[in-house]
């Protein structure tokens, strides 16, 4: 049956940062792949920049008339119209606002089942639990988080007394075909140094990327692998600049490599492998987190060599996918992936098509709602 489902998110409030629109366009895309009727909504501030990048991106991916980018201050739309969009939500099965990044009182009132897509699990939680954030999760009535094992022994985050359903990261397949050469012989990654602010409860700490990678600073001079790191890092940041120059990591610009959704694939697709970063918080809790980044690697037939954050319970590891806890696990996955490179690349797409596909990810996640 063929839903009328309204798909909220950050596609380009920030331009330039093609990783991130692809962690919405996969639901997007997903769904309409499905056979859904599929609206797309941005709360936004129309910048020109903001909605020159929407308009691409639209245009791209064949969205015109399907996506609406919506300024939160005055309710006005660009793409469609105020009026269209509220009808479209008033006959709507389903919203999944993707961070709860939507607060348009009336459109949210107009859709009976609403739910809070959390993409940022044991953050997202403590936020709320820990320090009285208010996310907005009242105005929802389903909660979803890519945090595999919130809820589960084992993991530690609060649950904010919701009772949370558990999903993977969806990939639309025929947008991720197998790289066919390598561009840059290195283990990459794209992301953030620092993303905001880290958390302390219950005195563990929960941190970022930064607290991560100071631990794993000796891999390159353990390895003599490269290291090929797109990172979003402040150039004031001297003392960690410095110590990832000193031990032979590469810093890549993540607004050259991955500016656009395009880019970004390229760039995955170009690499040799990933080295699967994750913040500090994600481990320390261990929620399931696992990479929407990684599923495009997998699925371009990059292995990816990932930081252990629970997700090892639930998604096979060992055959292109290698999950790490310490420097001496990291070291010894490099020297695995090296010793069966062509077999880990075959199990990368195979585990992407059996795991991540989105018509599985998504249908599951359709029925649980």
């Amino acid at each position: 049956m063929s839903l009328r489902i309204v798909v909220s998110g950050m596609l380009a409030g920030v331009p330039g940062q093609g990783g991130a629109s692809w962690a919405v366009l996969q639901y997007v895309l997903g769904l309409r792949r499905l056979g859904h009727d599929v609206v797309f909504v941005e709360p936004a501030p129309a910048t020109a920049a903001t909605r020159d990048y929407f308009e691409q991106v639209v245009a791209r991916f064949g969205l015109a008339g399907r996506a609406a980018l919506l300024d939160p201050r005055t309710g006005a739309c660009a793409g469609i119209d105020r009026g269209s969009l509220l009808a479209f939500a008033a006959g709507a099965d389903l919203l999944l606002n993707i961070s709860g990044v939507l607060a348009d009182e009336q459109l949210l009132a107009a859709i009976g089942v609403r739910a809070f897509v959390d993409l940022d699990p044991a953050f997202t939680q403590l936020w709320c639990d820990a320090e009285g954030l208010d996310l907005g999760l009242d105005r929802h009535n389903r909660f979803v988080t890519i945090g595999g094992r919130i809820g589960s022994d084992g993991c530690g985050v609060p649950t904010c007394g919701r009772d949370w359903i558990t999903t993977l990261q969806p990939i639309v397949l025929e947008h991720w075909p197998v790289g066919d050469r390598v561009a840059h012989d290195a283990l990459t990654t794209v992301g953030h140094w620092r993303a905001y602010g880290s958390i302390d409860h219950g005195g563990v700490h929960y941190g970022q990327k930064a607290h991560t990678l100071r631990r794993l600073l000796e891999l390159p001079r353990r390895t003599g692998a490269r290291f090929a790191l797109a990172l979003g890092i402040h150039r004031d940041e001297r003392r960690d600049l410095a110590a990832l120059d000193g031990h032979g990591w590469e810093l890549l610009d993540p607004g050259a490599v991955a500016r656009t959704p395009d880019a970004y694939g390229d760039f995955v697709r170009g690499s040799w492998a990933e080295f699967g970063l994750a913040k500090s918080g994600y481990a320390a809790s261990r929620c399931g987190w696992f990479s929407d980044r990684s599923v495009c690697y997998l699925a371009s037939g990059r292995p990816v060599l990932a930081l252990d954050t629970g997700f090892a319970a639930d998604i096979p590891t060992g055959a292109g996918l290698l999950a790490f806890t310490t420097v001496d696990e990291a070291a010894a996955g490099v020297d695995e992936l090296r010793g069966g490179y062509a077999r880990h690349r075959r199990a990368a797409r195979a585990l992407a098509e059996d795991v991540f596909a989105s018509d599985r990810v998504l249908g599951r996640l359709l029925a649980c709602l």
